[in-house]
Parts: structure tokens; sequence; C-alpha cells
């Protein structure tokens, strides 16, 4: 029910507040902007190369997205901190979340061996059209780390209390831990997909995913705003989980049934690959004897429709529904900015129906 938000024991319709949320997007994408000419022109009086690569980096970082993680921890900060809070000063903050994440693709591009990410190519497949294939590998676990010291670096400009920011700080470590351990999940996955199960496949979303992208972010906002309050924590945490896992479910969706004009990726890389998603691990599981049989030795359009036919994409709708629920209750009576609380809600909607 991602179009509804729960009073009580009744469903009702979900205010529509503006997703997009331009300004605050403007802003995280300038304060990029600023911070990454500033390194490019400290690595350019190295070598000019080094310049190159650089840019490289700040163009992957810079070439749209969602924005999805400094957004919800904006959220998360303006829930408790209130209409009146100034934000200016924490958009370093907000900025080394894209960073992080940027990191995180490159990487995970890599991994899979994708060749297009947001409708271009990704970073291997740029650095080894110049030098081939070795050296696009390299590079890009380069650029990748590049990323991750970067975010370090403006997080560190944040401008609040030290006290405040240590926390926010453990809310950030913990957040590369788990997302971590999640892609180690994925890889691993890969290797044995038979062994593989539904729970499995969901404890890596919740992992990879959910915690990094809408969990850990609006606990992250919670710290930046100097604010212990127990209720609000848990209820962030609930609802980012629950959300997070019916993004991943989702993108597991559009991994094989989405337009990839729209998804700026190919449609087929999973089955192609192998990847135990939750939505390949439930197609396996509700399958007959002989769609199962006929599903390991299949092409990729086969593949999908033998999926389709197992029932498998309707149940993990019904698994986004279940979680946007789940997310929405908890909220409900979370004690935060009404208008927060408006824009999460809406926030649900575009991170679980997304097209892309």
């Amino acid at each position: 029910m991602a179009n509804d938000t729960l009073e009580g024991n009744r469903v009702g319709a979900i205010p529509r507040q503006p997703a997009s949320h331009t300004g605050l997007t403007s802003a995280v994408e300038g304060t990029l902007a600023d911070f990454l000419a500033s390194q490019i022109a400290s690595l350019d009086t190295i070598d000019a190369s080094l310049g190159g690569f650089a840019r490289t980096a700040r163009d992957l970082v810079l070439a749209g997205g969602k924005r999805l993680r400094p957004t919800f921890a904006y959220w998360g900060w303006r829930g408790v901190a209130g209409p009146g809070a100034d934000s200016e000063p924490l958009l370093p903050a907000f900025g080394a979340l894209e960073l992080m994440h940027t990191f995180a693709l490159v990487h995970d591009d890599l991994m899979d061996d994708s060749d297009t990410r947001r409708g271009r190519p990704t970073a291997h497949r740029i650095f080894a059209a110049r030098h081939g294939a070795r050296f696009g590998t390299s590079a890009a676990v380069l650029v990748g780390d590049l990323c991750l010291v970067w975010a370090d670096q403006l997080l560190a400009r944040t401008a609040i209390p030290p006290a405040t920011l240590l926390q926010v700080r453990a809310r950030y470590d913990r957040m590369r831990i788990e997302a971590v351990a999640g892609q180690y999940l994925d890889v691993l996955g890969e290797t044995d997909p038979a062994s593989w199960s539904v729970e499995r496949a969901l404890l890596v979303a919740r992992h990879k995913t959910a915690s990094y992208t809408v969990q850990w972010p609006l606990d992250f906002g919670l710290a930046l705003a100097g604010i212990d309050d127990a209720e609000v924590a848990e209820a962030y945490r609930v609802y980012g989980l629950a959300i997070g896992e019916a993004f991943q479910l989702r993108d597991d969706l559009l991994g094989v049934y989405g337009d990839p004009a729209v998804t700026g990726k190919p449609a087929g890389d999973d089955l192609l690959s192998g990847k135990p998603t939750a939505l390949l691990m439930m197609a396996r599981r509700m399958a007959t004897p002989a769609q199962l049989s006929e599903l390991d030795h299949a092409g990729i359009d086969r593949k999908a429709q033998i999926v389709a036919e197992t029932g498998a994409p309707a149940r993990v709708e019904e698994m986004i529904r279940a979680r946007v629920t789940e997310g929405l209750t908890a909220l409900s009576s979370a004690p935060i900015d009404p208008e927060a609380r408006g824009v999460l809600i809406e926030l649900a909607t575009v991170a679980t129906q997304r097209p892309a």
C-alpha cells in the first residue's frame, strides 16, 4: 500500500507532498562541486594525469542519481530539528553520503562487470577504453577508494560541535561496515546460488541496500540534530529497514523487467550472472520441476518469462506493499515534525514505486 498512510487502524490517502526537494538537491550538489573543484586543483599540481583521474571521479559523483541518501538524512534531521532550523552547516555531511554512495556504486559495477550506470559507461569501462581492461579494473578500484577518502574529508568539514560530530561519525562508520558486509554476502551468493534462499537474499538486501540507503541516513540525520530520542530512533529504524528492503525488492524487479532507457542499466544482468536476488530465489521456490529445470538452461528472455510464470514478481510486489505498510505504521505515531512525516511518507512511495 505504497499510496496509503496509517491512522490508527484506518488506512487513508497519503498527502501528496512534493518529493523532488530541488532546493536540497541543488544545495548538496553545489557543495559537492565546490569541494571536488578544490580536490582536483590540488591533484593537478602533482601531475596533469591525476587531475584527469580526479575529474573522471567528479563526473561520476555529479552524474545525476536520485540523491536519496542525503534526502533521507535531511528529513531525519528535520523531523526533530523543526522547520526553523538552519541546514546550511550540515551540507558537507549530506554531501559525504553521496561520495560514499559513488564509492559503493563504482565497486559494485566492477564486481558485477556492468557496462552502464545512469545511462553512461561505468568507471571501469571508461578507463578500459583508454588503456585496456586491466587498467580499467585498477583505476576503478582507485576511483572508489578516492571517493571514500573524499567522503571522510567532507564529513569532517561539517560545522557542528565535536561531540555531535563524533556521534554522527559513529553512524557513518556503522553504515559503511554494513554496506561492505552486504556486498560481500552478495558476491558470496553468486558463487553458490543453489544453496541460497529467499531469507538470505533478504539479509543481503537489508545490509547491502536498506541500511545505507534509508535506515542509517535517517539515524545519521537524527545524530546531526544532536538529539538522543529513543522513540524517534526506533521509528526511524523500523521505517528505514522496511522501506530500504522494499527499495531493493523494487530494484530486483527493475533489474529484470525495467526499461533500460529509463533505468540507465541493461535489463537481465542479474539473470545473466545468476545473482541470487529475492526475486530469483522466490521464483525457484515457486517453480514447478519443469520450470526449475528450464530456468537453469534458458536464455535471458526466456528466464525472465519463466520467472514471471512462477508468480514470483507478484509475490515480490506483495512483499514491497507489506514493508511499506510496516514502515508507515512505525512512522505514524513517531514524535516528529508533521511536515517531515508527510515528506517521509511520500519518499516511501518514491523509493518503492519508482521506474528506475
